[in-house]
């Protein structure tokens, strides 16, 4: 599925069960509620916390809750992300092309 494709399943989902988008401002919330979610299991996941019983770990589940909300404020606000993200890799392109390389930490 290309990021076109995905953009328009979700607006054929929310205009088919979701009546309409919720607005951009509770979108941002979500969209902030789901990334602490993801962060959550990573940090019970990499980091030094545990999960408490019954806790959810499905850290594929987030990711996608996460990338819905972001797709969900793309077509709101009228943003193709194919083309954002293609114009974002030029601009690390053009930044970054020689800064990892030459960093002794990495």
């Amino acid at each position: 599925m290309t990021i076109e494709e995905a953009q328009k399943q979700v607006d054929d989902w929310i205009k088919t069960y979701g009546v309409r988008y919720f607005s951009e401002l509770t979108n941002m919330a979500v969209l902030t509620e789901e990334v602490g979610e993801l962060a959550r299991i990573m940090a019970r996941t990499y980091g030094d916390q545990s999960f408490k019983e019954g806790e959810k770990r499905d850290l594929s589940d987030e990711m996608a809750d996460v990338l819905w909300v972001l797709i969900c404020l793309a077509n709101q606000t009228g943003i193709n992300l194919t083309e954002a993200f293609l114009r974002n890799l030029e601009k690390k392109t053009n930044r970054d092309k020689d800064r990892h390389k030459n960093n002794p930490k990495l």
